[in-house]
């Protein structure tokens, strides 16, 4: 997945179809119930919650698509290049973190 490309697209489909942005706290709003979905759909499929039968038929892929998109959103509103910065960060990542979790006895 290129983001720089994914939020050109993004972008597109709201100049095409969504007539504008939301505002950036409304999409804060919107990307805080994504996840709460994403979160709902783990601890019941996965976690010791049992699953509602009303929830069985959620797809979590697309919750998290939904997640995606709304940070696109919000990437694109501020101003942030997201590919520019991810990439910046798994940097950081590689080499900050490059021997940590090998020598976490937690996860031996």
């Amino acid at each position: 997945m290129n983001l720089k490309n994914s939020q050109l697209e993004v972008d597109n489909w709201i100049k095409e179809h969504g007539v504008r942005y939301f505002n950036e706290l409304t999409n804060m709003a919107q990307l805080t119930e994504e996840v709460g979905e994403v979160a709902r759909i783990i601890a019941r499929r996965y976690g010791e919650q049992s699953e509602k039968e009303s929830d069985k038929n959620k797809d979590l892929g697309e919750e998290l698509a939904d997640v995606v998109f709304v940070v696109l959103c919000l990437a694109n509103q501020t101003g942030i290049d997201l590919q520019a910065a991810f990439d910046k960060k798994m940097d950081l990542k590689s080499i900050r973190d490059k021997d940590r979790h090998k020598n976490n006895e937690k996860l031996k």
